[in-house]
């Protein structure tokens, strides 16, 4: 299952606001979870970072992938979970946040 999170644009924090069945967005989750599961340190910090960079407080996980140095979150904004890709160290430290996607979609 995947989070469903609303983050204000200046968040400070992450409010989990619900659980979505799907991915949203076709891509495969490399880590499985509960609904009581809540996100890494990573994934909240890939979160933030991808809501302040696209303006829109609307994301939620599409999938993440764990590595013992770094790791990679995919993170889909707004209704249409357009996706975008969020590389970060494991202790919440954002190295990267770009868009994935057509720019067409922006």
């Amino acid at each position: 299952m995947k989070h469903v999170l609303k983050i204000a644009t200046l968040a400070i924090g992450v409010v989990l606001a619900g659980c979505a069945v799907d991915n949203g967005g076709g891509y495969p989750s490399a880590v499985a979870r509960t609904a009581s599961d809540t996100p890494s340190v990573a994934e909240q910090a890939c979160l933030a970072a991808v809501s302040n960079q696209a303006n829109n407080g609307d994301v939620m996980i599409l999938s993440s992938e764990f590595s013992e140095a770094n790791s990679l979150v995919m993170v889909g904004v707004g209704e249409q979970r357009a996706p975008w890709r969020c590389l970060v160290s494991n202790d919440g430290v954002v190295a990267e946040v770009m868009f994935s996607g057509d720019e067409g979609a922006l």
